[in-house]
Parts: structure tokens; sequence; C-alpha cells
């Protein structure tokens, strides 16, 4: 590993995009650190906030989440070595542990993507109050904010209207930037050696996951514990690439309502929510295997879901706190939610006595996943039959989910509740139709049951 001498060096915090490919905030860092001759430091936290006590009961963040979020980690800190540089793992709460960081090291700046949801963005705000330089990069969406045919806070609360005006305006996502293939020195060794008494301090992770190795469950829709649905970014690479090799783009459409199997549907939302693996290159090859077989309704599909995903990210951003308020987005003066606790309790245990929707959930409490369409049904059953805040739901979902995306989940939970932007009100799933429809031979509920 390079060391350099120079001082006021810069870090960069990995957030949710732990990943080398198309990566803008990463390049900005190093960018910065080349232009100044200085050193860059690649930070990543585990925010103990995460392994708190929800206010509905439960912890946090659960076993699930933390082994899919590990992969990644790991993945990205073994890729970082290969190049002569060094992740350095922290604990604690971000701001205090990365204010600590920069005055040890003397560090002028961080860097890092941004995140518009309030508990993200309260970690920014807590370091820039100390008079920290913070510089952070939006690039998560598809399309970057000067691409939009309207100013990103105006952005068009419908969907409906929001997907019209983008395509109107000749819908083309942002290319992904190039790989990393360099990495800055480290600070010297001196210095490196303050920054890793401060690991230290916090009681720093190792990158290895078995502690919290995934539940190697054969019916799960997505076989994490097998290599090749890691949580890494090179898994993720490598799955996007066979997906598009054997055709399965062509048959998305038709297949992604399926409950059970590993090709019903993409599959790239867990590494999404990580960012091990990136909208727009996600898009990219996409893009390509239109190029060499043809556009068809299921490659427009995946397009039209990428857009809701952006949709949720650009409503953050206008709309913060308000999203996470009872009412949400809502525009009619809406009592608060009722809640039913027994039938919370119920519901997460998946004791509800119907049983498709007692298979979804044990599902999702096995192996922290389920299909679209599944919860679709699990929310609307929560809200709907059984009477409960849809923010109970939500934080259970954020427990539970290993591709938990803080802006997909408060948008699709605000969505089914009537609390979001669609016109047309809530939304309930009749959960014997859907059963009917989706599982007339009831493979599924037997599978789970």
């Amino acid at each position: 590993m390079t060391h350099h001498t120079s001082t006021s060096g810069v870090i960069y915090w990995f957030r949710n995009d732990l990943r080398l490919h198309d990566n803008p905030a990463l390049q900005q860092a190093i960018a910065l650190a080349q232009q100044r001759h200085t050193w860059l430091l690649p930070v990543y936290v585990h925010d103990t906030a995460l392994q708190l006590t929800s206010p509905w009961g439960f912890v946090r963040t659960s076993a699930h989440r933390l082994a899919w979020t590990a992969m990644a980690v790991q993945d990205v800190s073994e890729q970082i070595a290969a190049l002569g540089s060094q992740l350095l793992q922290v604990t604690g709460e971000p701001h205090e542990v990365l204010a600590e960081l920069m005055t040890r090291l003397n560090a002028s700046t961080l860097v890092c993507e941004s995140i518009a949801a309030p508990f993200e963005e309260a970690h920014l705000q807590a370091l820039q109050q100390r008079g920290l330089d913070v510089h952070t990069v939006w690039q998560s969406t598809l399309m970057a904010p000067q691409q939009l045919p309207f100013e990103p806070h105006d952005v068009p609360n419908e969907f409906s209207s929001f997907r019209r005006a983008v395509e109107r305006h000749t819908f083309a996502p942002a290319k992904p930037v190039a790989t990393v293939t360099h990495m800055p020195a480290l600070p010297d060794r001196v210095a490196l050696d303050a920054a890793l008494e401060v690991a230290s301090a916090t009681g720093q992770h190792t990158t290895d996951h078995s502690a919290y190795a995934p539940l190697n469950d054969p019916r799960s829709a997505f076989p994490w514990s097998q290599p090749a649905f890691h949580g890494g970014e090179r898994a993720a690479l490598a799955h996007l690439a066979q997906y598009c090799s054997r055709g399965l783009p062509h048959t998305y459409k038709a297949t992604r309502n399926g409950l059970y199997g590993a090709d019903y549907s993409t599959k790239w939302s867990p590494w999404l929510a990580t960012g091990a693996l990136s909208a727009r290159q996600a898009w990219a090859a996409i893009h390509a295997f239109e190029a060499q077989h043809g556009a068809s309704d299921s490659t427009y599909w995946i397009g039209f879901e990428l857009l809701w995903r952006d949709h949720f990210r650009w409503l953050h951003l206008k709309h913060g706190q308000r999203m996470y308020g009872p009412s949400g987005l809502s525009s009619a003066p809406l009592p608060p939610p009722s809640h039913n606790p027994r039938g919370f309790e119920r519901w997460r245990t998946a004791q509800t006595g119907h049983a498709l929707i007692d298979a979804g959930m044990r599902e999702l409490n096995a192996t922290g996943y389920s299909s679209n369409r599944l919860r679709q049904n699990l929310a609307s059953f929560l809200i709907h039959d059984l009477r409960c805040d849809w923010r109970a739901g939500a934080a259970w979902f954020e427990a539970q989910l290993i591709d938990f995306d803080v802006y997909n989940n408060q948008g699709n939970w605000l969505y089914l509740s009537g609390r979001g932007t669609d016109p047309r009100g809530s939304r309930r799933f009749n959960p014997d139709k859907q059963a009917h429809d989706y599982d007339a031979d009831g493979t599924y509920r037997e599978l789970w049951r």
C-alpha cells in the first residue's frame, strides 16, 4: 500500500454506493485528491442507530440486512485493497466518528453521495454544523438533475405525469462513468495509525460476514447463500450479464408477477439497495441488449420500473420530511392512521389466518426477500384488512428486507395507504382474488406453509 505524507487530505464516505463502477461521487473524491496532491481514505461507517429498537418495538435492522450489507462491504473492501488502498471500517454515529477521523487526520474535505431522506440528511447537517467541508453528489437516479425536463423541486407528484414528461423529452439516462481502476495514496503511516485508533475505539468491524450468515433456505426466490447471488458488486455485475445473455429481458413483462423462482424478475433490487449495482449500469446493459436483440414491451417495462424508482427519489428531494408524517403527501385533511397492535403482531408473525398473506410473511421473515406482487398484498392487507398504521408496516419492511431502499419503501407504503400522490387514492388488493390469479394451484402457499 502506498502512503502520502501531505496533510489536508480527502475522506470518501461509502454510503449506499458500495461499488467501483459508475460512482461519480468516488470519482470526484479521487479527482480532488489528485488535484491537491494529497491522500484519499475510503471509509465505511457501521451506523449503531440501525441496531436500536424502532418506535414499534422491534430491532430496526434484522440479521438478514446486516449480512447482506456486510457482503457488499467485504466485496468493495477487497477490490479497494487490490488497487493498493484500504477501506477503513468504523462503528458509531456517522457524524461523530467521521468528525473524529477528520480531526485526527487533518482531512480538509469529506465526499459522499447524496441521500435525500431525513435520517440520512441529518448526518450531513450535523457534520456541516461542525464547520466541516462536505461535498455531496447526487448519483442514484437514471438521469442527472440537469437532464430532467423540469427543475428537480418541480417534479410532477403523479408518476404518470412524470413518466410522460420524461418520455416526451426523450428518455436518455446518464451514461455510467468508468470503473475506478486507480486509487490515490493513503495517508502516511502515522496518520493512518491514528485513523485505525478511531476504528479500534469504536469496535472496528471485520469484513467477515459469517457472523450474520444468511439462512440457506432453498425455497427463497433470491437464494443469496449461493455464490451467484452474493451481495457484492462482482456478483451483481455477473448476474446482470447472465440475465441478458439468457434473453430474460424479453420475458420480464410476462413473468414479473411471479411469486417464486429466480428468473421471474430481474432480481436487481438487493444489489441496487446497497449500491453494489448502479441503476444506470443496469439500464445500459438493457439498452445494449435492445441494440443486439431488439426492443420489446418487456425491455420497455424494465425501464418503466426503473422510472418508478427514480420518481420516488425525486419526490423525496422535493418533499423531504413531509413523506414521513402520518398524512404523507395527501392534500386532503386525513385523520391520523388507526393502529391495531394485535393485528399487527399477527401480521408480523405470519398468523393472520389468510394462507397467502401468512406464506408471504414466512418467506419475508425467513429470507429477507419476497416478490413485488406479494409485497403489495402484504402491505394492503395490513393497512386495509387489519386497519394498522402504514408506518408500522414500513418499519417492519425496513427491518427485514435485504433490498430495503428508503425511497422505494416509503413511496410504496404511502402509495398503498392512499397518502401518496396516486390520484385514485388508496389501493386495496383482494387477497382471495390475488391468490386465485397468481397462485391458482396453491404452489406458493404450499411452499411456505
